[in-house]
């Protein structure tokens, strides 16, 4: 691993590991920290080149990121956790299930997708506007490089097949908002692709976590406490 992922943690008991959304950082889960971390070890990690860890050198995509999060378990000796992923961190969350479900007791996945597809127009095509503005100015730039590197990743990112997903054998929560950026059809396309995963759609936006934490706590804890 060319660089060391900055993380914070509350909590003495198993791991849980949560994973945040694009162009943010951990402290987007404050309100799930605070509830879980009496019953785990919560852990909020800042992505490659979000929040307070660099960007380093390797590539800016969700299957980089999934492999910075198989270096940093293996780094810190944790063998299996407890994983939430929002937005680009579901992404993750799903990479990496696919590849080390070993190393996943419980998988929570909120307002994921497999391709840019999954996203709504009315938000897609701005996300698409803005890369084609900043790509232009990132050479100029290190502000603009930055912001088209981030856009890119919702541009070209994620590139996960459907049927990747029956690798996945941690029992599973696919949770999105009624009014979600993510199509509907696409969540549910997930999770009828993931064995036995259960589904939960939650009144409110694509934020529900952070916006609605008392409503989504409650069906984590839900959903951990019948596993």
């Amino acid at each position: 691993m060319d660089i060391a992922l900055y993380y914070q943690e509350k909590g003495t008991k198993e791991p849980f590991i949560l994973l945040h959304g694009n162009g943010e950082d951990g402290s987007y889960f404050k309100h799930q920290t605070d509830f879980f971390y009496d019953r785990y070890k919560v852990i909020s990690l800042d992505t490659r080149g979000h929040g307070k860890s660099p960007r380093g050198t390797k590539p800016f995509t969700i299957k980089q990121f999934a492999c910075d999060l198989y270096d940093f378990m293996t780094g810190l000796g944790i063998s299996d956790a407890v994983i939430l992923g929002f937005s680009d961190g579901a992404n993750i969350a799903m990479e990496f299930a696919i590849n080390h479900p070993d190393m996943v007791k419980a998988l929570i996945l909120n307002g994921g997708n497999l391709n840019p597809k999954g996203v709504k127009r009315t938000t897609q095509i701005p996300i698409e506007i803005g890369y084609k503005i900043a790509g232009r100015f990132a050479s100029k730039s290190p502000d603009a490089k930055k912001n088209a590197e981030m856009l890119g990743l919702m541009v070209h990112e994620p590139n996960i097949e459907r049927s990747e997903l029956s690798k996945i054998t941690a029992p599973t929560l696919v949770i999105c908002g009624s009014n979600d950026i993510i199509k509907e059809s696409h969540t549910k396309e997930i999770a009828e692709s993931i064995p036995n995963a259960r589904l939960s759609i939650i009144k409110g936006s694509h934020f529900i976590a952070n916006r609605k934490p008392t409503a989504f706590n409650k069906e984590v804890e839900d959903f951990l406490q019948n596993i």
